[in-house]
C-alpha cells in the first residue's frame, strides 16, 4: 500500500496548530498530518520533521480520502490545548480530535500511564467517509536508521534513540520497507478509530483497549486544560485572544523545572530561503520580564514563580556573568550545528540545532533577570537570602560592565555595539535593586554604587542614546539607525509613554519601520528581508495604550495586528508584510507574550479612561 502523495507538500506555517503536553509539543497541519515532533523534550531529536523535510523528515497523516480532505475547518475544544478538525462536504462530515494527553497527580498514583502519549480519534459525524493513515517516523530528523516492528496487538514498535516509540491502533495498518505503515479505512455515521502513539525510556505502560483508554484520557486532559484556563483572571477586551495566549505560553513551559522555551520548533525561516534559520528551543532571558508581568496579571503565579525559579537556578550557575540562553535544565546548550542533508522549510537552509547566541553578551538579560524578581515579589514572593546575594551580584556586574558593548538583544553575529536598548535595562536592574531596597525586600549593601551608576546610565542615554536630527531613540549610541526597543523604554518605566521624547520616537518607529497598519519592524539595515517582528506589533499598541495616544488609537493596531494570527489564533516570530504570512519559529512565546501585555495595558487604559469620565461627571 502507497502512503498518501499529500504527505509530502510544504504546507504554510500558519496552517499548523500546535498540541503538546508541557513537556515537548507537536504541529498538526490543517489536513491531519504531524509534521513535527520531538520527544521526550522540546529540544530532542525529532521524531517527525517533515515540515523541514517533506521527503525524509517523517510525519503522520491521517485524512479523509478524496474531495472531502479540501473542506477542513478546525478549532481547539474549548479553553484547552485540544484539537478538533472538522472535514464536511455536501455527502459526509468526519472530525479527527488530537491531544498530546496529561493527566492529573490523583491519576498519576492511581494508574499505569505513557511518559509521552498522542491519541487521535477520528469520527464520522455524517455520511461515509472513507480515511487513509500514513505512519512514518524518522528519528533524528531522518538520519537515525530505524525499522518498523509489528507486534500485533502491542502495536508497530519502533526503538528510537532515547526509547520505545509504539503506535495501537484499531484499524489494520500495512508496513510498507522504506516508508513505514499506511492503511485505508471507511467510517459509517457515528463509528470511530482511535490511534495511540506512546514514547517511553523504560518499560512501556500497559493500557487497556483504545477506545476506554482513549476516552478517559482525552476527557481528562480536556477537563486539566479547563480548570487551568478558568483560572485566568482577566475580563477586558479580547479575552479569547488572551486565554488563548496564556495556553500557549503554559504549553511551552517545561513542567519539570519552569523552564519556558522561546518556540517548539527549530529552523523555521525569518526569510524563505534565506539562512536565519535558528534553533528556538531553548529558554531566553530576555523573555523573563515580559512572561511574568503577563502570567502574574492573570493569576498564574504557578507558572511565573515557577519561571523565575527556573531563572534564578540556571543564573547561579554561571553568575555572576549570565548567559543569553539555556537548555530547560538551566546547562549549556548543545553546540550549534547545522544538519547538511536536511532540506529545510521551502528550501531554507542551513538546518540547525543548538544555537551558537549561547556565546555571546547581552547587557539586557541583568536588567531582564532582576525585573523578574522584583515583580514576583510585588505579587507576595519574598527573597531568601541567597537570591538576595546573587542579584546583588549582578547589580555590582553592571556597574562594572554597562559601558562594555555587546551583541543587543537581537543577537545579531556581527560586531558588539553599544546598545540603547542595552545600556536602558542596566539602568532597569539597578533601578529595580534599589527600590527593593526602598520596599525592604531585601538589604542592599551596594546602594550609593547603584545609585551613582544608575544616574551616569541615564546621562549617557539622554545624551547619547538620543538624535535631534531623526528626533527620536536610536538603537545604539551615537547612532542613526532605529530600533523597535526604544519603546521599552516606557514599559519599564524609564521614561513616561506620553513624554515629548517618547512621542516623537512612536512617530519615527511608524515612519520609517511600519510597512502597514499594525505591523513594526524590529529594525532595518540593506542586508535585512526579514518579516515584521510579532512582539514589537503589540508594542505598538501597548505604547499607545500606556499614555502614548489615545485608547482607539491602541485598540485600532492591536486589532491589525490580531487579524496576522492563524485562524486559531497563534503567532510565529514574524509576519511578512506583503502576503500576511508567518515567518519563523512557530508558535512563538515572545509574540503572544506580547499580546497578552498589550491586552492588559488596554484594558488597565479602558479602567483608567472610564474613572476619569466618570470624575468628570461627578465634578
Amino acid at each position: 500500500m502507497t502512503p498518501p502523495s499529500h504527505a509530502s507538500r510544504t504546507r504554510p506555517i500558519e496552517d499548523y496548530a500546535l498540541i503538546g503536553n508541557c513537556r515537548s509539543g507537536a504541529l498538526v497541519s490543517k489536513d491531519g498530518a504531524i509534521d513535527w515532533l520531538c520527544w521526550p523534550r522540546f529540544d530532542s531529536p525529532s521524531i517527525f520533521a517533515a515540515i523541514l523535510d517533506p521527503q525524509s523528515g517523517g510525519a503522520w497523516t491521517i485524512t479523509p480520502a478524496g474531495s472531502l480532505s479540501r473542506h477542513a475547518t478546525r478549532e481547539y475544544v474549548g479553553a484547552t490545548a485540544v484539537l478538533r478538525t472538522t472535514f464536511r462536504d455536501a455527502e459526509a462530515e468526519l472530525t479527527i480530535t488530537d491531544a498530546m494527553t496529561i493527566t492529573s497527580p490523583d491519576d498519576e498514583r492511581t494508574a499505569l500511564s505513557p511518559e509521552n502519549e498522542i491519541v487521535r480519534v477520528v469520527t464520522c459525524i455524517r455520511g461515509r467517509a472513507e480515511i487513509e493513515i500514513a505512519f512514518d517516523p524518522r528519528p533524528g530528523f531522518g538520519k537515525n536508521p530505524s525499522r518498523l516492528i509489528d507486534r500485533g496487538k502491542l502495536g508497530i514498535r519502533l526503538e528510537a534513540h532515547d526509547g520505545l516509540l509504539s503506535l495501537r491502533s484499531e484499524v489494520p495498518l500495512t508496513l510498507v520497507e522504506g516508508k513505514g505503515a499506511a492503511g485505508r479505512f471507511v467510517l459509517e455515521k457515528g463509528e470511530s478509530a482511535h490511534f495511540s502513539l506512546t514514547h517511553t525510556t523504560d518499560a512501556p505502560a500497559i493500557i487497556p483497549p483504545l477506545g476506554e483508554w482513549t476516552r478517559r484520557v482525552v476527557g481528562n486532559t480536556i477537563a486539566l486544560w479547563e480548570q487551568w484556563s478558568a483560572r485566568t483572571r482577566y475580563d477586558g477586551p479580547y479575552r479569547q485572544h488572551v486565554v488563548r495566549s496564556a495556553i500557549v505560553v503554559r504549553l511551552l513551559a517545561y513542567a519539570p523545572t519552569g523552564a519556558i522555551v522561546a518556540a517548539p520548533t527549530t529552523s523555521l525561516p525569518e526569510t524563505i530561503g534565506g539562512k536565519h534559520n535558528w534553533d528556538y528551543r531553548y529558554c531566553w532571558l530576555r523573555d523573563a520580564a515580559f512572561t511574568v508581568r503577563g502570567m502574574l496579571a492573570l493569576g498564574h503565579h504557578d507558572v511565573a514563580e515557577a519561571f523565575t525559579g527556573w531563572l534564578l537556578h540556571a543564573t547561579r550557575l554561571t553568575q555572576p556573568k549570565l548567559m543569553i540562553l539555556y537548555d530547560v535544565y538551566g546547562r549549556h546548550p548543545p553546540p550549534e550545528t547545522e544538519l547538511g542533508d536536511v532540506r529545510g522549510y521551502a528550501g531554507s537552509r542551513p538546518v540547525r540545532t543548538g544555537n551558537g547566541a549561547d556565546k555571546q553578551v547581552q547587557m539586557d538579560c541583568y536588567g531582564e533577570v532582576i525585573d523578574a524578581v522584583w515583580r514576583v515579589t510585588r505579587a507576595g514572593m519574598r527573597l531568601d537570602k541567597e537570591t538576595c546575594s546573587t542579584i546583588e551580584g549582578f547589580g555590582q556586574y553592571v556597574c562594572k560592565h554597562w559601558r562594555d558593548p555587546d551583541a543587543g538583544i537581537w543577537e545579531p553575529r556581527g560586531e558588539p555595539k553599544q546598545h540603547t536598548h542595552s545600556l536602558a535595562l542596566c539602568w532597569v536592574a539597578l533601578d529595580r535593586l534599589i527600590d527593593l531596597q526602598s520596599r525592604q525586600e531585601m538589604r542592599v549593601r551596594h546602594q550609593a554604587l547603584f545609585e551613582d551608576h544608575r544616574a551616569q546610565i541615564r546621562r549617557e542615554i539622554d545624551r547619547r542614546g538620543w538624535s535631534e536630527k531623526l528626533a527620536s531613540y536610536t538603537a545604539e549610541l551615537d547612532g542613526d539607525t532605529l530600533d523597535a526597543t526604544a519603546l521599552l523604554l516606557g514599559w519599564y518605566d524609564y521614561e513616561k509613554h506620553d513624554s515629548i521624547r517618547m512621542k516623537s520616537t512612536f512617530r519615527a518607529l511608524v515612519e520609517k519601520l511600519s510597512p502597514a497598519p499594525g505591523l513594526l519592524y524590529r529594525y532595518r539595515s540593506e542586508e535585512d528581508d526579514e518579516g515584521a517582528f510579532g512582539i514589537c506589533c503589540f508594542w505598538l499598541a501597548e505604547h499607545l495604550a500606556r499614555g502614548g495616544g489615545t485608547l482607539a488609537e491602541a485598540c485600532a493596531v492591536f486589532e491589525n495586528t490580531l487579524a496576522y494570527g492563524n485562524d486559531l489564533g497563534l503567532f510565529s516570530e514574524e509576519i511578512d508584510p506583503l502576503s500576511g504570512r508567518a515567518l519563523g519559529n512557530f508558535p512563538q512565546n515572545f509574540t503572544h507574550v506580547g499580546l497578552i501585555n498589550a491586552a492588559l495595558s488596554i484594558a488597565e487604559r479602558v479602567q483608567r479612561d472610564a474613572s476619569e469620565s466618570h470624575e468628570q461627571v461627578a465634578s
